[in-house]
């Protein structure tokens, strides 16, 4: 049951490592990311004729980044234990006759 437990924890933390990475990064460059989507694109994503705005606003705060990482970090660590506890109960020697 450990060595899933461990696996999962892993998989969570690196996970939300590379998804609190990511946003901060995209929330810190979001003024020439809209630009370069919208070029690719080839379409304005904001057009005028649409929304009452000229840009997309982005702040920052840094406590909501550490809550919404601390809860992500949680609940993968609880989703791996009912299948840790599911896997351990399996006998590798009959889960492997069939195969």
């Amino acid at each position: 049951m450990k060595i899933f437990i461990v696996q999962g924890a892993f998989i969570g933390v690196f996970g939300t490592v590379l998804g609190v990475a990511s946003g901060v990064l995209l929330a810190l460059n979001l003024e020439t990311v809209v630009p370069f989507i919208e070029r690719m694109a080839g379409m304005d994503l904001f057009p005028a004729d649409v929304y009452y705005i000229n840009e997309l606003p982005s702040k920052l705060v840094w406590n909501d980044v550490g809550i919404i990482g601390g809860i992500s970090l949680l609940i993968s660590l609880a989703a791996t234990l009912y299948p840790s506890w599911r896997a351990s109960r399996i006998n590798p020697a009959e889960a492997l006759r069939y195969e």
